[in-house]
């Protein structure tokens, strides 16, 4: 098995390739077996999963595929069908295993190494570019050992989807960062305007300094609270207090959506070629008092794509509501919104004093939404504790009620929806159900 070793140096506005640390390469011939590197335990097919839950009657429980005690995240290629999932393997170290969705059998596994916080699992993001798709673990931590460390950055593990072959990228960060892959490239922010972009082909890191942001011109309010939000195509997307914009790109007082004030666009929520954007309905309409103009904006060109009115939900720029979207990319869900990109219409889900009915939480290429109607975030409603758990159909837009312990699925791929569960002994469980009919 070969190695390469990569090491990344920040320097002035592009963190240049410095030294190669660490590449592995990883193929083929993986087991989902615990054995001696870790407690996941194979994923079972034959006879079904031995964790039968509560599910839609859309999925069966008597066929699919069944993880013991994996990591909390799992990231998913939709394109390819395979699932990476993270188990513990001996000397505070981790190791990345796959498996095909529709089958549940091995993929790669990679070799086990270990993060520079080994106190915890990393976490996992799925990122593309140039038709390929990359798997990421990554981690926050010290360099060195001892009471007195060098430093602080986040460790990147990229693998390719197809092989597994393996590259880490480090890079010097200081203060807790958010990690997110909404673009072409996995973008490092400190929840303010300082970014860094890491390309997954090449590993190369290109740094943006809050002092480099360009703002758009006469956009006083641009200036404000600046903080990156995402990646796009086009470059990164930046908002202020209101109004948002991609770095060198569109400006959003010039995509604002029929209806909206232009001026007052806050973006909420990011997904790989989607943004979702709260606008202040324009000055003298109907109900520019009591409602807002929810709108998905196209991350490429920043013009809306369908738009629908509602009272003013609960919002956390960033978390909530969160935008959710399936495989093929032509619904999305954030909280009590439902969006057909296709048919360009949107319906939120409130009662007439204008609280939310319910919030969801997955969706999948078929035009099924998954939700609870007493849960404060998607998060929640996942979690499984029984607080009205429902489906929603964009065919009909009607929801009907599940019964009450039924789980929801996370995500759908290759007709097989994903759950999670944790058993008694604080065990993880990934179960994959196929999908019936």
């Amino acid at each position: 098995m070969r190695q390469r070793i990569v090491r990344l140096t920040l320097v002035g506005g592009v963190l240049v390739l410095a030294l190669l640390l660490l590449t592995a390469t990883c193929r083929g011939g993986g087991s989902a077996t615990g054995g001696d590197d870790g407690p996941g335990k194979p994923a079972r097919r034959s006879a079904g999963p031995a964790t039968r839950l509560d599910v839609p009657p859309e999925y069966t429980t008597g066929r699919g595929w069944e993880v013991v005690g994996a990591g909390p995240d799992y990231a998913v290629s939709h394109t390819t069908g395979r699932l990476a999932y993270l188990v513990e393997a001996p000397g505070h170290r981790y190791r990345l295993r796959t498996l095909d969705t529709a089958t549940g059998r091995a993929g790669w596994s990679g070799e086990a190494w270990r993060p520079p916080d080994a106190s915890d699992f990393p976490k996992l993001l799925t990122v593309a570019k140039d038709d390929r798709q990359f798997f990421v673990a990554w981690s926050y931590g010290k360099t060195g050992d001892g009471p007195a460390p060098e430093g602080t950055l986040v460790s990147l593990d990229v693998y390719d989807v197809t092989d597994g072959e393996r590259r880490r990228v480090e890079v010097p960060w200081t203060g807790a960062p958010t990690v997110t892959a909404t673009g072409p490239g996995v973008l490092i922010s400190d929840g303010r305007a300082n970014s860094a972009v890491v390309d997954p082909v090449s590993g190369e890191v290109s740094e943006i300094a809050a002092s480099a942001v360009a703002y758009p011109k006469g956009c006083t309010a641009c200036k404000q609270l600046t903080e990156v939000r995402g990646q796009t195509a086009k470059g990164l997307l930046l908002s202020g207090v209101r109004e948002f914009w991609v770095r060198g790109g569109w400006f959003s007082r010039r995509t604002a959506p029929k209806g909206a004030d232009p001026a007052s666009g806050v973006p909420t929520s990011v997904a790989p070629g989607l943004i979702l954007a709260k606008w202040k309905l324009a000055e003298g309409a109907k109900r520019a008092g009591t409602h807002q103009l929810w709108a998905v904006h196209d991350a490429v060109s920043g013009k809306p794509v369908v738009s629908v009115e509602c009272h003013a939900p609960a919002m956390e720029p960033g978390r909530h509501p969160r935008a959710v979207v399936p495989p093929s990319g032509g619904y999305l869900v954030a909280g009590n919104l439902a969006f057909d990109l296709e048919a360009k219409k949107g319906f939120c889900f409130e009662e007439e004093d204008g609280s939310a009915r319910l919030t969801f939480a997955s969706v999948t290429d078929g035009g099924t939404a998954y939700g609870a109607t007493t849960a404060r975030d998607a998060d929640e409603a996942l979690e499984g504790d029984g607080t009205g758990p429902v489906t929603m159909s964009f065919t009909t837009w009607s929801v009907e009620a599940l019964p009450p312990n039924t789980r929801l699925p996370e995500m759908e791929t290759s007709g097989v929806g994903v759950f999670r569960w944790t058993d008694r002994k604080d065990r993880l469980h990934l179960l994959g159900y196929p999908r019936v009919g």
